[in-house]
């Protein structure tokens, strides 16, 4: 009787046909390996969602850093980068997608492809939920190591990116540290109104969901701008999403959602 081999399902996600059908096929070659390729996030995120609903789900997704759009002549284009503080969905690049599977797949372990060594995007993968940062050009060895590795919970990346990796991570947390110092200075009402501000309450809103009046709201907004140090309800929103602070839960009627904020 044979033996049975657990076999790793992969998705190569790469808007580059051939290195996505080179590279499948080599992993194909491996016996316990099934590997499929996306050519784009949202195909990538049909993938997942089809393979999630007839239970063969994947196990390891590859990813692109710089997932884009190819216009006609063959150019690359990269979407434009986010708002600080703002999550992805998925939609956008290599990292972006990373950040929104890690939210729908958490079960998936995914492992950036990149084209050169960038510490701070590498950092920024890992805090998206990558478990590992590749070189396009190594050798099918070293990925299916990575592969089997992130597997097993570990952390991959290139030794050289070590130092500059971990320096961006530092300087990351202490931003987020400063930040939830400046939203601890507010007041218990001011973290209400941010809180509506983070769910894109506009002025009107936020008076009647807290029983306020749209000139009380106002002066909350100012107090709320002033001790964050910014000049912006933009800004503040970014700076409350790196301290953590969540949105308002939306739930009774409101008549205003989504307008233009207090600057």
């Amino acid at each position: 009787m044979g033996v049975s081999v657990a076999r790793i399902r992969v998705l190569v996600v790469d808007d580059h046909r051939i290195f996505a059908e080179s590279l499948a096929a080599a992993l194909a070659a491996e016996p316990d390996v099934d590997v499929s390729a996306a050519g784009s996030g949202p195909a990538a995120l049909r993938c997942l969602e089809r393979a999630a609903a007839e239970s063969r789900r994947y196990d390891v997704m590859l990813v692109d850093a710089e997932l884009g759009i190819l216009a006609p002549g063959g150019v690359r284009t990269i979407p434009a980068p986010r708002a600080e503080g703002d999550g992805g969905s998925g939609g956008g690049d290599g990292i972006s997608l990373v950040g929104g599977v890690r939210s729908s797949h958490p079960h998936i372990r995914t492992v950036v492809l990149a084209e050169k060594d960038d510490p701070r995007r590498a950092a920024a993968a890992l805090q998206a939920g990558a478990s590992g940062w590749v070189a396009k050009d190594c050798s099918l060895q070293r990925l299916l190591t990575v592969i089997r590795g992130v597997l097993r919970d570990e952390t991959h990346l290139p030794a050289a990116l070590l130092t500059g990796v971990l320096r961006e991570l530092t300087a990351a947390r202490k931003h987020r540290t400063e930040s939830e110092q400046l939203v601890e200075s507010l007041t218990p009402r001011e973290r209400e109104v941010l809180r509506c501000m983070v769910a894109g309450l506009g002025r009107k809103a936020v008076a009647e969901r807290l029983f306020l009046s749209p000139h009380t709201v106002r002066t909350h907004m100012q107090n709320v701008l002033g001790k964050l140090g910014v000049h912006s309800t933009l800004a503040a929103v970014a700076l409350a999403r790196r301290a953590g602070v969540g949105p308002a839960a939306l739930t009774g009627d409101v008549v205003e959602r989504g307008g233009q904020l207090a600057q």
